[in-house]
């Protein structure tokens, strides 16, 4: 059997990434906010954090391995989408990190042009990266959704809401819309506030561009 990390935010990375083209499909900002909303669903699966009048509080104590329940705790109550966009870019790095430490990712560094600093993700053991996407795919297809694991439910939820086309492309998005709604409230409040994130960012871009 093939070991997968613990985390839901690390999981979700390792989702984002392309076996067949070596890289992740998803970066920056939108990779961040998925990883943002996976922390925010782990906690809320787990009962460290709870929802009253449409906010995040915080539940019962217990790990809190991204440090995003301390954050709510020492704020004034904010919506859910609030806490998607906090941090979102160093959100990225944390969960890379992580992984490189654990050795399941390699981070190399190069040059786009020979000018232009960037970073080369490579999947250690692709086994994972299909056993993930395995999960996901089953929870799409298979079992009643009150059976799901709560993880690849939560997967398949932040795989549609973030819109990574490595785990759900557009058309299967579109089929599985019913089932996808299902995986999805069964997930919790993070990964509909971060599909309003992600809407509200494409829409003041492309007030910009006009």
């Amino acid at each position: 059997m093939v070991e997968v990390p613990e985390t839901l935010p690390a999981r979700m990375y390792l989702l984002a990434y392309d076996l067949r083209k070596k890289r992740m499909t998803t970066r920056g900002a939108r990779l961040g906010y998925v990883l943002r909303a996976a922390a925010l669903t782990e906690l809320f699966l787990d009962g460290r954090l709870e929802e009253r009048r449409g906010r995040p509080v915080p539940g019962t104590p217990g790990a809190d391995p991204y440090g995003v329940r301390a954050q709510i705790a020492d704020s004034r109550p904010r919506p859910w989408h609030h806490w998607v966009r906090r941090d979102a870019r160093s959100a990225v790095r944390t969960v890379r990190d992580e992984l490189e430490r654990g050795g399941w990712i390699r981070v190399r560094g190069r040059r786009v042009l020979g000018l232009f600093p960037a970073e080369e993700i490579t999947v250690r053991d692709p086994r994972v990266v299909k056993d993930l996407w395995g999960g996901a795919s089953s929870a799409l297809r298979g079992r009643p959704v009150a059976h799901v694991n709560s993880y690849d439910a939560a997967a398949v939820a932040l795989a549609a809401a973030g819109e990574l086309r490595s785990v759900l492309p557009g058309s299967e998005r579109r089929r599985h819309r019913r089932r996808i709604a299902e995986l999805t409230a069964r997930s919790g409040p993070a990964a509909p506030a971060m599909r309003r994130v992600i809407r509200a960012q494409r829409a003041a871009m492309a007030s910009a561009g006009s």
